[in-house]
């Protein structure tokens, strides 16, 4: 499959970028990294789903590989945003393995059903 033309002649297309999107493993995260890998873009999905839930389909394993079937490279790293010690390690293993980050689509989400006073 070719890359799609960047809709705008004057803006660079994505073939050859590296993406860090976080909640790539399903929904709008995962749409992004699709329309990005079909450009030919490499993606680092970074969630925290690593096993199925029938009720919510999806992990970073399967989407890189939904990844590199629509021509993209796809790096799965299992990573829960509220941990600094895995965002590092995530954004070293990255740069590792595609030699930087040209963006970041920061999509996850995390829920605490504390209030404001009660979370520290």
């Amino acid at each position: 499959m070719s890359a799609l033309p960047s809709p705008n002649p004057a803006l660079p297309g994505l073939k050859g970028k590296t993406l860090f999107i976080t909640g790539a493993s399903r929904g709008i995260g995962l749409a992004i990294a699709l329309r990005a890998a079909r450009e030919g873009a490499n993606i680092v999905v970074a969630a925290k789903t690593v096993t199925e839930n029938p009720k919510l389909p999806g992990t970073v394993y399967t989407a890189a590989a939904a990844i590199e079937a629509v021509g993209g490279k796809g790096l799965p790293l299992p990573l829960d945003i509220r941990f600094e010690d895995q965002v590092h390690l995530a954004v070293q293993k990255a740069v590792e393995r595609f030699g930087g980050i040209d963006i970041l689509v920061n999509n996850a989400s995390a829920i605490s059903l504390t209030g404001t006073a009660e979370h520290r």
